[in-house]
């Protein structure tokens, strides 16, 4: 087995069935898996922002810092190796309120919102999802069987 660790603003794609991907910290922040069954191919991003027009210069530097910079480039890379559209099987956790408990910016929830529309746009389905509340998060994602668990003070659970 070998433990692709995926750091905030960054994404990875595995086409190698021992990948285990994992994320750790997701608070506001949104971790989202894309994985084709058939090519058992398989991606992790962990982006903490919904917009990339605030801040263009660390969007080209960093696409994964943003939604919609970094979801479309882990799609095209994962498209690019095989995996195809219409066995895409996508899930997202994250987008909790941790330090902004009063909704005063929203981050979370916004992070959440914009990956929905991305998704649409694309005529993606989200399969799964485990966002919002107060809680922080950690992934843990298998390439050989598109596994899911996602980790909280809430315990250990597969998404």
């Amino acid at each position: 087995m070998a433990l692709l660790v995926i750091g905030i603003s960054d994404y990875q794609v595995s086409t190698k069935p021992e990948d285990v991907m994992i994320t750790y910290s997701l608070g506001s922040c949104i971790g989202l898996t894309a994985y084709d069954p058939i090519a058992k191919i398989g991606g992790m991003i962990h982006y903490m922002l919904p917009l990339s027009q605030i801040a263009p210069e660390k969007a080209m530097a960093k696409p994964a810092m943003f939604a919609d910079t970094g979801v479309p480039a882990l799609l095209r890379d994962l498209f690019s190796l095989g995996a195809q559209k219409s066995r895409i099987i996508v899930k997202a956790a994250g987008g909790s309120q941790l330090m902004d408990q009063n909704k005063i910016f929203n981050i979370g929830e916004r992070n959440f919102l914009i990956l929905r529309k991305i998704l649409w746009k694309n005529n993606i389905l989200l399969k799964a999802n485990d966002v919002g509340g107060v809680i922080s998060r950690t992934l843990r994602f298998e390439i050989d069987t598109g596994r899911l668990l996602v980790k909280s003070s809430r315990g250990e659970a597969e998404l």
